[in-house]
């Protein structure tokens, strides 16, 4: 008793030795490039506000414009389940959530736009929209009315307004430390990404910045926009995206799909440039296999149908937008753009209604398979890590409580970080 039985082999240590050192460098490039999910909060989406529109009350009056049409075009539980097709099992809970989420955090992550949605200025105009962007910023999360994530979005690395998009980069940053430093929820927007080279200039941007202000080395990250077919497939025929991420060296925090930009770039006609056409699928298709495992987030691209005009109309929009949304969380495209106060309702019931509709029975097979207790699905690791990882991101935007969740699975938010990869605990 107590004692390990002798069993008979064959090879010699050496052998075992041997292949250990022959892969120790594939173990370690492993580790280096897919360290998996960074286990931080993922906002379900990002609004774009030109910079010269942005003002300290653009957050609040998003979430009222768009509680405004909650109450001229669904006024209730039950009118908005009707335009959408919600269960009356959702309906109020869905409803509820939206106006308490509007209410409370109408964005959860902003933009504040430099690039196609601010244009060419004089270079005295845009200084000063910078710089007052960076105070404004500051001040958000001074008085904690910020939203979760807030940043901008240059002008690109093109040689027509390459200097115009690192002096406003440098004015706001600078902006920012001046104020008392860079919030934890800064996020910056590269656009209109062709070469790889391009992705490297900025993190030489970037580490010069950090450096020029005593920054800790990795400070500061970006996202990277796809909105051009050499983002996708390089010249030499391989995926130019995963070369992207490659050159962020670590910093590239999410991939940005730019539905218009990229449709037109492969000759889609206007009438079909959508998030749902089969040349965005494909895109999006590349995009996320090259960013899995490696802690790079994804982002879906926006409708340009606005929820305007009378509410016949804006019903339409709003099952468009709805739908757009849904398609894209079953494809695990989690975040999205949106381009309207309008849009806020249905980007939120969408969500939520994927979150909530399939709570139960996530959490059921959850908890049988960390308790090992079978069911009709027997489910591996893989599946309880991404069960765990649904569940998460349901609390993080606010569709289920912690308290249901634990009830349902009797698991604590630790412990479904754990299971999901942000954690120690494995079971």
């Amino acid at each position: 008793m107590g004692q390990q039985e002798t069993v008979a082999t064959s090879l010699a240590d050496t052998v075992r030795e041997g292949i250990g050192a022959a892969l120790a460098e594939v173990d370690a490039d492993l580790a280096r490039r897919y360290p998996g999910d960074p286990g931080t909060r993922q906002p379900i989406h990002t609004v774009y506000v030109p910079g010269d529109a942005f003002t300290a009350g653009t957050l609040r009056s998003w979430g009222d414009q768009a509680l405004a049409m909650l109450d001229e075009h669904a006024p209730d539980a039950a009118a908005l389940a009707g335009v959408l097709g919600l269960s009356d099992e959702l309906a109020g809970p869905v409803y509820e959530r939206v106006r308490a989420k509007l209410e409370r955090e109408p964005v959860e992550d902003l933009r504040i736009d430099f690039e196609d949605g601010y244009g060419l200025r004089s270079d005295a105009e845009e200084d000063e929209t910078a710089a007052r962007a960076a105070a404004l910023v500051a001040a958000a999360y001074r008085d904690g009315t910020a939203a979760p994530y807030m940043g901008i979005r240059m002008k690109c690395m093109e040689a027509a307004v390459r200097d115009r998009g690192i002096r406003t980069l440098d004015i706001f940053l600078t902006g920012l430390m001046e104020a008392g430093g860079l919030p934890d929820g800064l996020v910056l927007t590269l656009p209109k990404v062709t070469y790889a080279e391009q992705v490297t200039a900025m993190v030489r941007l970037l580490e010069a910045f950090e450096k020029a202000r005593g920054l800790t080395p990795g400070r500061i990250g970006f996202e990277i926009q796809i909105e051009t077919t050499q983002a996708i497939l390089g010249a030499d025929g391989r995926a130019t995206v995963a070369r992207m991420i490659e050159a962020a060296e670590g910093r590239a925090t999410s991939l940005h799909y730019g539905t218009f930009d990229y449709s037109a770039s492969c000759g889609v006609s206007a009438a079909y440039q959508a998030s749902d056409h089969p040349a965005a699928d494909h895109a999006k298709a590349v995009m996320q296999v090259a960013a899995a495992g490696t802690g790079v987030r994804l982002s879906d691209g926006s409708t340009n149908v606005l929820p305007v005009g009378p509410t016949a109309q804006v019903h339409e929009a709003w099952k468009l937008h709805h739908g757009l949304t849904r398609r894209a969380l079953a494809r695990a495209y989690y975040q999205g753009w949106d381009m309207h106060p309008g849009h806020l309702p249905t980007r939120y019931a969408a969500v939520y209604a994927f979150y909530r509709e399939g709570l139960e029975k996530a959490a059921a097979r959850l908890a049988a398979y960390v308790a090992k207790a079978g069911g009709d699905v027997m489910d591996e690791p893989a599946t309880a890590k991404a069960l765990s990882a649904y569940l998460l991101r349901g609390l993080d935007c606010g569709a289920v409580d912690p308290a249901e969740v634990a009830r349902l699975t009797g698991l604590t938010r630790t412990e479904l970080d754990g299971l999901a990869g942000r954690g120690v605990m494995s079971v």
